[in-house]
């Protein structure tokens, strides 16, 4: 096996830290759209956002490679950095995709383990020179949220975290009590919702 069909192996996926994580799209904890806490993105849904086709995400990968080497687990950080979290693709696009482009000499591994990184080839540039408007159409047709759609989320995560409070620090009559205006709450915006 020769050195360049060694850096095409499957197996050299498997190394990187996101490989094989459950996903969590927009709403998880850390995700930029929803700083505070779980299970709220856009949508209410924790996987907002419309689906992404092969072809965004292909084109994402080579913008972001052409700005630096990176791994899979910070091209899929960085998507949703540059989206502000409307767009967060799974491991289950991004993996395939970069192994097609090995395949097709556009990028390359280097590394190993944990410290693989993905590059751009000789080839890759010039098809990134040749295909401006393609890898330019990634990001102009990604939503971002609305600063009302930001407040929203980052109230909830407020909430969320007051609410964490009640798992060990509280007693039994404070939890019902809590339990009670929570579901107040929920009322009132479904109320909202019906206006």
């Amino acid at each position: 096996m020769s050195h360049h069909d060694h850096q095409r192996g499957e197996g050299r996926f498997h190394h990187d830290p996101a490989f094989g994580r459950p996903h969590h799209g927009p709403g998880a904890w850390g995700d930029p759209a929803f700083p505070g806490g779980p299970g709220f993105g856009p949508g209410f849904g924790g996987r907002g956002g419309r689906r992404r086709s092969k072809g965004d995400v292909r084109a994402a990968i080579l913008s972001l490679l052409a700005e630096s080497p990176s791994n899979g687990y910070a091209i899929i950080k960085a998507v949703a950095e540059k989206t502000e979290g409307a767009w967060r693709p799974s491991p289950g696009s991004v993996y395939p995709t970069l192994q097609q482009l090995v395949d097709e000499d556009l990028i390359v591994a280097v590394g190993e383990g944990r410290k693989t990184e993905f590059q751009l080839t000789d080839e890759g540039r010039a098809y990134i020179a040749e295909h401006e408007d393609e890898i330019a159409g990634a990001w102009a047709s990604v939503p971002k949220p609305s600063e009302s759609s930001t407040e929203l989320f980052q109230a909830l995560g407020k909430l969320m975290g007051v609410a964490g409070q009640f798992r060990h620090g509280a007693t039994d009559e404070q939890r019902a009590a809590a339990a009670a205006k929570v579901d107040e709450a929920r009322k009132a915006l479904y109320l909202i919702l019906a206006e």
